[in-house]
């Protein structure tokens, strides 16, 4: 009898996983990551995690399973919410919730869940995975799950092979809507809950609030940009090489405020990200303002009019040589190679073609459209059919 340790978030999904898994004769443990109680950064008066522990705790009753919490707080603390301040200080707009899955659930968590004696560790992700054996060793892959709506392949898009080799995710091939009609006729209290929005087992947080507690607030213009300015108008040069021309399509516009006229304030650039609309309070505009650009250090924010705005879009983007991760090792691209496939630069964004392009310096991601607000600091993931080959932080 194989051992599984479940990360039981009290939410619906882990609360079907466990039971799931107790039905095909594993032994299973619940464990509730705690990864918050630090006041110094209140999140909200209410406090989410004490609920999902105590909905955790009801399931695996129900359930006969054993169960216990482990605080991460402080490994939280220091590889996801650090993290996340030093990003945004730089401009630049992080994925917590992929990060969360890298750093916490599969690193942090699943050597905890080893070290009780677990041959696995399950989570309650709407995604899948399978084997193949390959020169006498295993790889493994992983693939979108079978709800094309809630398929969360892209939150593990930094996962690693040792980290699959030891992972089960029980509801891959399942519905939602069929996950909930399990809860509902095992009577777990988790059957209606809510699906938890906010950052990864911490609950709702409104990020401005929460990123207000450690940057403070800094005034600053916010300068519309027009359509019609020159650096949209200018023909695409002759290169001298592909790497000129990979350069070119993925390189940022810059802007300086005399490109446009000053519409408003704000109170500190790096609150705001590219293709963001809300928040701005700026009015009086025939379209609304959304988000192209952020500068930082001169605390300025470009906005232009319209979601069809040119500086809204790009044709590539770069990842820098120490942010490329292959789930598949064994397709590693080398220098001057190319791979056709699709990719996305959000979840549930759905899937655009593209080609990617190793370099010596890095790689570079060439869209056959153009891509809306591709933003610093996220992840792009790349796919052949839906099995997610590899990743990157888009630089």
């Amino acid at each position: 009898m194989k051992k599984v340790v479940v990360g039981l978030s009290g939410g619906v999904d882990s609360s079907v996983t466990a039971y799931l898994l107790k039905e095909q004769g594993y032994e299973v443990i619940g464990l509730f990551m705690k990864n918050w109680h630090d006041d110094s950064v209140t999140i909200s008066d209410e406090c989410p995690w004490l609920d999902d522990s105590n909905d955790a705790m009801m399931v695996a009753d129900k359930l006969g399973i054993p169960f216990q919490t482990v605080d991460l707080s402080a490994e939280y603390k220091e590889r996801i919410v650090d993290y996340m301040f030093n990003e945004y200080e730089r401009g630049r707009t992080p994925n917590p919730d992929v990060l969360c899955n890298r750093e916490i659930k599969f690193d942090v968590f699943m050597k905890i869940a080893l070290s009780l004696g677990a041959d696995y560790v399950a989570t309650g992700h709407y995604c899948r995975k399978d084997e193949f054996e390959e020169n006498g060793r295993t790889v493994y892959r992983l693939l979108a799950g079978k709800d094309n709506n809630k398929d969360q392949s892209y939150f593990l898009c930094q996962l690693t092979q040792e980290q699959l080799a030891k992972t089960l995710f029980p509801i891959g091939e399942l519905q939602k809507s069929e996950v909930r009609q399990i809860a509902a006729e095992q009577n777990l209290v988790t059957a209606e809950k809510k699906d938890s929005q906010g950052l990864c087992f911490i609950g709702k947080v409104r990020l401005p609030d929460f990123l207000q507690q450690k940057l403070k607030p800094k005034e600053g213009v916010i300068v519309e940009v027009p359509a019609s300015i020159s650096a949209y108008q200018e023909e695409i040069p002759n290169f001298d090489s592909k790497l000129e021309k990979l350069k070119y399509l993925s390189r940022k516009f810059e802007y300086q405020p005399e490109d446009g006229k000053v519409v408003g304030k704000h109170q500190g650039a790096h609150y705001f990200t590219k293709g963001q609309r809300k928040g701005l309070a700026v009015g009086g505009t025939p379209e609304p303002l959304f988000v192209i650009d952020t500068n930082v250090e001169d605390n300025v924010i470009y906005t232009g009019q319209g979601k069809d705005h040119p500086g809204m879009y790009r044709k590539a983007l770069f990842i820098a040589p120490d942010e490329i991760h292959w789930v598949r090792k064994d397709l590693e691209l080398s220098e001057g190679d190319e791979m056709k496939l699709k990719a996305r630069i959000r979840y549930r964004q759905p899937l655009q073609e593209a080609t990617l392009h190793q370099t010596a310096h890095g790689m570079y991601v060439v869209f056959e459209q153009e891509q809306a607000s591709i933003t610093e600091g996220q992840f792009v993931a790349w796919y052949k059919d839906d099995e997610l080959l590899g990743s990157g932080v888009i630089s």
